[in-house]
């Protein structure tokens, strides 16, 4: 590793041993990720993965990528690094569920100011742990430091997944029926989306990250917003063995009135039950320091509801007790109707 160390390039910004030092401590959780299919050596230059493709007749890849946005500010101020990995994974994995694809492996980006290796093993700890949460494998990454391009403090996170699933039962919107039930699955709280408006909210109002609230039980509203997204692929898997699943939406950025829809062919609409909504309650305290609407606040964030499961109205029962049995607070929250108005809450 020293044999490696280049005076010029440290002095320049960039220290090559601290990556080296970053793999050997990430690779015990990396380590944890490993699937069958998973054929690879962290610090490779490709990440190698062999797919189980029996029982498929035409296996279809699908592919996600995002990353964790603004959310990382929050990780900054209360230098907590171990959690926005989980986000990274489920942002990209809820995506590919949706398809009723399985994620079978996860690379990642991790773009810094200046390269801490302990630091760096703390954020892909919560990679790996949001791997093992979806079941796939972290077969790779890149870390890169950017001296002058960003402070030396900060990072970026980013990352993609790839799952797989047989073509006869990849998930499309035109499944959906008139007369269909939406089905709720619960979210941790904010997830990672909409957090511009949450710091915005947060330096309007002056609220402090450590600032306790009762409406929040007495905890810090720093760590309520830090909760690392849910991940939801184990359950829906279980639930696309046992139920015929019509459709699924991740609610992320544009909350209900974007996303929903997205699970519905033309000429329907999703009649969703505002009084069914179970709202965790940092989504009102948050209207209430801002002054948000509850139509703005249902435009912008999950409101308690991560994704939604569109089925036949007669397996609806069906669909909330599997998602139960596997750990998933769920239910009735709204149906399919016939109507040109994509998303409407009553």
């Amino acid at each position: 590793m020293e044999n490696s160390r280049s005076e010029s390039y440290a002095a320049a910004g960039v220290d090559i041993t601290a990556g080296y030092r970053a793999v050997e401590l990430m690779k015990s959780s990396v380590k944890r990720t490993m699937i069958p299919g998973a054929d690879t050596d962290i610090g490779g230059f490709g990440g190698l993965f062999v797919p189980n493709l029996a029982g498929m007749e035409e296996p279809v890849l699908v592919s996600g990528t995002d990353g964790v946005g603004t959310k990382l500010k929050l990780a900054f101020d209360l230098d907590r690094h171990d959690t926005v990995g989980i986000d990274c994974v489920a942002m990209c994995v809820n995506d590919i569920i949706c398809s009723g694809a399985k994620p079978i492996f996860f690379l990642d980006y991790i773009a810094c100011g200046r390269n801490i290796p302990e630091r760096i093993a703390q954020i892909v700890s919560g990679i790996a742990e949001g791997c093992v949460q979806a079941g796939c494998a972290l077969i790779g990454g890149e870390t890169a430091e950017h001296p002058g391009l960003m402070p030396e403090e900060e990072y970026d996170l980013a990352g993609f997944s790839v799952g797989i699933v047989d073509k006869k039962k990849v998930l499309q919107p035109e499944s959906a029926r008139a007369g269909d039930a939406i089905i709720a699955i619960s979210s941790s709280g904010v997830h990672s989306n909409g957090f511009s408006l949450v710091r915005k909210v947060l330096a309007d109002s002056g609220t402090d990250l450590n600032e306790r609230f009762d409406e929040l039980s007495g905890e810090r509203i720093g760590n309520v917003l830090l909760t690392p997204t849910r991940i939801y692929v184990k359950p829906v898997l279980a639930l696309l063995d046992k139920v015929p699943v019509r459709s699924l939406a991740h609610i992320t950025g544009g909350g209900f009135y974007e996303n929903i829809p997205r699970a519905l062919p033309d000429g329907l609409g999703a009649k969703i039950y505002r009084q069914s909504i179970k709202i965790p309650p940092i989504f009102p305290l948050l209207a209430k320091l801002g002054n948000i609407s509850e139509r703005e606040m249902f435009n912008v964030y999950n409101m308690g509801v991560g994704m939604t499961a569109i089925v036949p109205a007669d397996r609806a029962q069906d669909a909330v007790d599997c998602l139960k049995e596997n750990g998933e607070d769920a239910y009735l929250c709204g149906e399919v109707v016939e109507s040109q108005v994509r998303m409407e809450l009553c």
